[in-house]
């Protein structure tokens, strides 16, 4: 009979490859006589059964040393397989429970397909172009470089010091001096000497 279902080893000493389960009853084991053969250590000579039940297969220990795992759990007695579960023999043995690929009736139905006509699309007319918006107004902001030279502001003339403030200031200047300088002169007698005309309008005498 044709194979339904297949094991793929996904981990062991054959990574790869395929075990059509074609017979109603199929014993796995590592003795090369059994329906599926895994020469591996921790494979008992027959490991395990398979029972066709239906359309299914259903596993069973043989009391192998390390077990049979159905994804990742022990079994004890009998257990339905699904498409997808993972089958494992120790810890190293990992068998993947697939449908089995017929190339003869996917070339059939492939050739038997009906042919499919896509339908005529009509082009979509263009959307119509947006009117550009206005160009916003141009706002100053701070540190904007101004499109001119800016106007220089007029530096307010400068006030002119009236001249007989200065001449008033320079007098009482000399007059300072003098006083100063009279005082420093004991009893006008370099005044006599030298100005002597000076002495009788500053109040002294000359001898």
């Amino acid at each position: 009979m044709a194979a339904q279902f297949q094991f793929v080893m996904r981990s062991g000493p054959n990574t790869g490859t395929i075990y059509p389960l074609e017979a109603p009853e199929i014993i796995i084991g590592r003795d090369a006589s059994n329906g599926v053969a895994i020469n591996d250590a921790e494979v008992s000579r027959k490991h395990a059964k398979l029972n066709l039940h239906g359309s299914a297969y259903v596993i069973q220990d043989l009391g192998s040393t390390n077990g049979t795992f159905i994804n990742g759990q022990r079994i004890t007695g009998t257990q339905v397989l699904n498409l997808g579960d993972t089958v494992s023999f120790g810890e190293n043995i990992v068998l993947m429970y697939e449908a089995a690929f017929d190339p003869n009736a996917t070339v059939i139905a492939s050739s038997q397909a009906p042919k499919t006509v896509a339908p005529v699309r009509r082009p979509v007319p263009a959307p119509s172009p947006a009117p550009a918006p206005a160009p916003a107004p141009v706002q100053a902001y701070s540190g904007q470089v101004p499109a001119g030279p800016a106007p220089m502001a007029i530096a307010p003339a400068k006030k002119k010091f009236p001249i007989w403030l200065i001449i008033v200031i320079l007098f009482l200047l000399v007059i300072c001096a003098c006083v100063v300088f009279f005082l420093i002169i004991d009893q006008f007698s370099l005044w006599c000497q030298v100005l002597p005309f000076l002495v009788p309008l500053i109040g002294g005498t000359c001898a």
